[in-house]
């Protein structure tokens, strides 16, 4: 099923599967941890952007103030502010907790015990939490690398002929049907998987499935020491159209309602009807993609050319749509870590690095209370067959900017 899918199709449950590795990205350097074994955080921060509201000419555009002031109307200034002060109250124990514990906050599974057994109730706990998740040998190692060589003699035969990016050092590739990409798109074991993935979520309506539907995406094939401008930390799904859109505002009702606690990213029930491409452009699926993923063709680790994450989904998610209508304190000796200095903004049109045709961005300066520097992640070290998943709502980052292996990453 491709991007194209009617979004009144009642088969909504679709997990977006990456083919192979190396990702989406836009800015530049990143150096990681000391031991490519052992997951950590971001020790030298990239020359990412850092979103201010000087000069942000999305601010001028007039919707984005009628946007703020429609929400501020209908949930009023002082239910959004006691969600502010609850959110970042809590995002102090969160990023406490992912600073001391790096890459290893992220769950990982064995394939083979979830497609027979299911997740536990703890580990559905764990992936609630976190949002992000690795499951080990969804394919086969020795299979996976047949395919691997497969689609490098596909490359090879048909050299010259595909697109990509970036001109520096290709390595997105814009190839969608090759063999390589369709075997592992149909694998049994792949769909089970996206199928228990799926299970995770409920909907109240009755209208949804499931059952996986295949979403079409490209292959990430990087030479090692490749430069990589890479995109900086991100969510997607849409940007400006989780608060314009009236459908995708309800998602997040108990967000800017005053109760964040009661927010279930996991409830499909309004989420499947929103309208994440509300606005054109490339970077929106039309299509909901409950969880995103990829799948591992080679070994990678940190400093390899991993991905990275950061690792909440409730409080993260929560502070980013809240962000907009509040102001940090202008005098430079207020604390700007008490959500309590912070003043409601109703009078500007800036949202904090959004752009309406891209993703939803964040950065240090314009999102704080996240502690990115500390809290952006690597994934644990994966090999060739083993999946990595995040759900929609997960903040990531592409992947790591320089590749300092000998070998391709993929």
């Amino acid at each position: 099923m491709s991007a194209s899918l009617k979004r009144y199709q009642t088969l909504r449950h679709i997990p977006n599967h990456k083919t192979p590795s190396r990702a989406s990205s836009e800015i530049s350097r990143q150096t990681a941890c000391t031991d490519t074994n052992m997951p950590a955080q971001v020790t030298e921060w990239p020359a990412w952007a850092e979103y201010t509201a000087e000069g942000a000419k999305e601010a001028q555009d007039p919707e984005f103030l009628a946007v703020k002031k429609a929400i501020i109307t209908e949930y009023g200034a002082e239910a959004l502010r006691q969600s502010w002060i609850k959110v970042c109250n809590d995002l102090r124990v969160i990023t406490d907790e992912i600073a001391e514990k790096g890459g290893n906050i992220i769950p990982v599974f064995d394939t083979t015990q979830v497609l027979q057994n299911g997740f536990t109730d703890a580990q559905k706990e764990d992936i609630k939490r976190v949002g992000t998740f690795i499951c080990r040998g969804t394919i086969a190692e020795d299979e996976t690398n047949a395919l691997y060589a497969s689609l490098k003699g596909f490359l090879a035969d048909n050299e010259g002929s595909i697109q990509a990016w970036p001109k520096e050092s290709p390595s997105m590739l814009i190839l969608y049907n090759s063999p390589t990409q369709n075997t592992l798109r149909s694998h049994p074991r792949q769909l089970q998987l996206q199928r228990r993935l799926n299970e995770l979520w409920h909907d109240s309506t009755g209208e949804s499935s499931s059952d996986p539907l295949v979403y079409l995406d490209g292959v990430r094939d990087r030479a090692p020491g490749s430069p990589f401008l890479g995109l900086g930390p991100h969510i997607d799904a849409g940007s400006l159209c989780r608060w314009a859109d009236p459908t995708y505002r309800r998602v997040y009702d108990s967000i800017f309602s005053g109760n964040p606690e009661k927010f279930d990213p996991y409830d499909m029930s309004i989420r499947k009807d929103a309208h994440q491409a509300l606005y054109e452009g490339i970077a929106h699926s039309r299509v909901l993609r409950t969880f995103q993923g990829w799948t591992a063709l080679t070994p990678t680790a940190p400093r390899e050319g991993t991905i990275m994450m950061y690792p909440n989904l409730k409080a993260a998610i929560a502070y980013m749509l809240l962000r907009p209508f509040f102001r940090p304190p202008v005098d430079p000796r207020v604390d700007v870590m008490d959500a309590e200095n912070w003043t409601l903004d109703d009078s500007s049109g800036w949202f904090p690095g959004t752009f309406k045709p891209q993703s939803q961005r964040l950065s240090r300066s314009s999102h704080p209370h996240l502690r990115l520097e500390e809290c952006l992640v690597h994934v644990p070290a994966v090999n060739p067959g083993d999946t990595v998943w995040w759900h929609c709502d997960v903040s990531l980052s592409s992947f790591q900017s320089l590749s300092t292996t000998y070998e391709d990453r993929c």
